[in-house]
């Protein structure tokens, strides 16, 4: 399997996954599905680690951040999934007010996304050297635009 392959199973997985996340962005998943978080985080990885390039140094100072900033990532994707959640149960009887809250909250999210990719920047510009922090950001960009993209071709417009 190729990077792009890896890429597109990884999205889609996560993807299908992100449905079940939990309600509340500050739990964790439970039983079958922590296992296909864990699973899902793996691959993640594993795909980051083939593209990378690191040296065993900066691996080893890469990895904590890494591991730090998908933490955070996973808390804000879980409230992702809340609000595609609040959207469907809220899509046939939308007005409004319904509307007006879906998009403040979608937009906070996208604020908390820049501001975790800025401190998260610093924090790898720390410890690698800049080729390969552009390169790990190109990484995570390529994956959340083909995420995005899933997302956007299976939510419908508001009505």
């Amino acid at each position: 399997m190729n990077a792009k392959q890896a890429i597109v199973w990884l999205v889609l997985a996560w993807g299908l996954s992100l449905a079940a996340l939990p309600a509340a962005a500050e739990e964790k998943p439970s039983g079958n599905m922590q296992i296909v978080v864990e699973k899902i985080r793996a691959d993640k990885k594993l795909l980051v680690a083939e593209n990378m390039g690191l040296s065993e140094a900066e691996a080893k100072a890469f990895w904590p951040v890494y591991a730090q900033y998908q933490d955070e990532l996973f808390l804000l994707r879980a409230r992702t999934a809340k609000l595609i959640q609040d959207y469907a149960d809220a899509y046939a009887s939308m007005n409004d007010a319904t509307a007006k809250n879906l998009l403040d909250e979608f937009l906070a999210i996208e604020e908390v996304g820049v501001k975790l990719r800025q401190a998260y920047l610093q924090k790898f510009r720390a410890v690698l050297p800049e080729t390969k922090v552009a390169r790990y950001f190109q990484i995570e960009n390529k994956i959340q635009a083909i995420l995005y993209y899933q997302l956007a071709a299976n939510i419908p417009l508001v009505k």
